[in-house]
């Protein structure tokens, strides 16, 4: 029997690998007139509402091949779905095509933050593509990621597949590390067990105050916190948009938890503001600032709620109805809510979601704790390094905890066990797997990059 699923990992390999080098160079053509119909189709719904925030989109997707990428999740879903192209994994089934994902992964979708119980953590901060598809869809795209960025940074194109490389051991290594046991309940990266870059992070997260926060984004007049008006930043909202979101506003307290639920007065709505230029691949969503009263009706204590417009997941182009509707009642705003607590500990006690306008709304709590991570700073090799390891634990803790620990209604399995019983024991295969799928899938976004760039240039329309 071991013989047989030894020769079965080496056929699989050879037509897996066969395959790669047939696509790799299908991967540097260009495709120029189907990427920008895709980018075109993709934002064109939210052109009406906020154009400017398209606008703002495109050029910071011309910043270059990862910046393209950041923004662009719903070309990588594209492709996926396009499995004559982009072969699946030889070490996935039917159970682990149903991972829980947070859809989106790559480095700037994780921070440092100062969890509900006060943890100062890193771990992943972006849920909006949360869906259930392929376990190796995550590492997939995060391969690519890094891969990207780290030839932004100069890092050599041997240690670029070995950072890859490493990435996917660390997660290996952390999923099995999970199996027949529930640590991933507890586990946590903290100052205590990283350094470097991430470490940093964290640091940075846990220095914060609400004070510089509220200062930042508010002021004080005659007793009472309003919003500044900050040009390309924050933007005040008009009498009937206060009005719509104010409506909204008790359907978003209805949705927490009654356990979770602070007093009414807590969540009295003082003052919004459109915010704008934040992110990448959801410019153009209508996001919000909203500022509450917080546990007193002193000033200082005032909390600031993100709310963000939410839309289908890209990975469901994929996997279309992989995550019944049913299991998010139909509403985008809890799917990405939900996501959210399904792979972290400890989630932000305000965090909800709501309908305004006839759109999907989710809201969470802007933190005074957080830190974006920064993968600028990460400029050797070894910061690099020390990052994507981390970065493959959490991943493995987010796939392990969004699973029965959960909700064993939506996802009656253990998936650390599945995933770990899937790969068995050939996580050299998984590695050469998912470095040949990236440094293919990387070349054919760098293709599309400069595709984009000259698209833009010649004033083709993008949304």
């Amino acid at each position: 029997m071991k013989l047989r699923r030894i020769l079965a990992a080496g056929l699989a390999l050879t037509a897996l690998s066969t395959a790669m080098t047939a696509t790799q160079t299908e991967a540097a053509t260009s495709r120029k007139s189907w990427v920008v119909q895709q980018i075109y189709n993709y934002n064109h719904p939210f052109a009406a509402n906020l154009s400017g925030e398209l606008a703002t989109k495109m050029t910071k997707m011309a910043a270059g091949a990862f910046s393209f990428y950041r923004g662009t999740a719903h070309l990588f879903y594209q492709d996926t779905k396009n499995t004559a192209a982009w072969p699946v994994s030889w070490y996935t089934n039917t159970t682990t095509n149903g991972v829980w994902l947070a859809g989106d992964m790559h480095m700037q979708n994780m921070g440092g933050f100062r969890d509900a119980n006060g943890n100062a953590v890193f771990d992943t901060n972006d849920f909006d593509e949360g869906y259930w598809g392929s376990y190796t869809w995550d590492l997939r795209r995060m391969a690519v990621a890094v891969l990207l960025a780290a030839e932004e940074k100069g890092i050599s194109g041997t240690d670029r597949q070995t950072l890859v490389k490493n990435f996917v051991d660390s997660y290996a290594a952390q999923i099995a590390a999970f199996k027949g046991n529930d640590s991933e309940l507890t586990y946590r990266l903290t100052t205590s067990n990283t350094n470097g870059v991430v470490k940093d992070t964290i640091q940075a997260a846990d220095g914060k105050t609400r004070s510089s926060l509220l200062a930042k984004y508010t002021a004080v007049s005659s007793g009472l916190r309003y919003f500044l008006t900050i040009s390309g930043s924050l933007q005040p909202v008009n009498s009937s948009t206060f009005s719509a979101i104010n409506s909204a506003m008790t359907a978003y307290v209805n949705s927490i938890a009654s356990s979770k639920r602070k007093s009414s007065s807590y969540y009295l709505l003082k003052d919004a503001a459109l915010r704008l230029g934040a992110g990448t691949g959801s410019l153009g969503r209508y996001r919000y600032y909203l500022l509450i009263d917080g546990p007193t009706t002193a000033t200082s204590d005032d909390v600031i709620l993100e709310m963000k417009q939410q839309t289908d997941s890209a990975v469901a182009i994929a996997a279309s109805g992989n995550m019944p509707a049913w299991v998010y009642e139909y509403h985008n705003g809890e799917r990405a809510i939900k996501s959210m607590k399904a792979m972290l500990s400890n989630t932000d006690v305000l965090a909800g979601y709501t309908t305004m306008n006839s759109l999907p709304f989710s809201l969470y709590e802007r933190s005074p704790y957080q830190e974006d991570f920064d993968y600028t700073l990460l400029s050797s090799y070894s910061k690099f390094n020390d990052a994507v390891k981390y970065m493959g634990k959490i991943i493995a803790k987010n796939h392990a905890l969004a699973d029965k620990d959960y909700d064993a209604t939506l996802i009656s399995y253990s998936m650390d066990k599945e995933i770990t019983d899937v790969i068995n024991g050939d996580t050299s295969g998984l590695k050469t797997e998912t470095l040949n799928y990236a440094l293919s899938y990387a070349a054919q976004v760098k293709q599309d990059y400069t595709d984009f760039v000259s698209a833009k240039n010649s004033g083709a329309a993008l949304y």
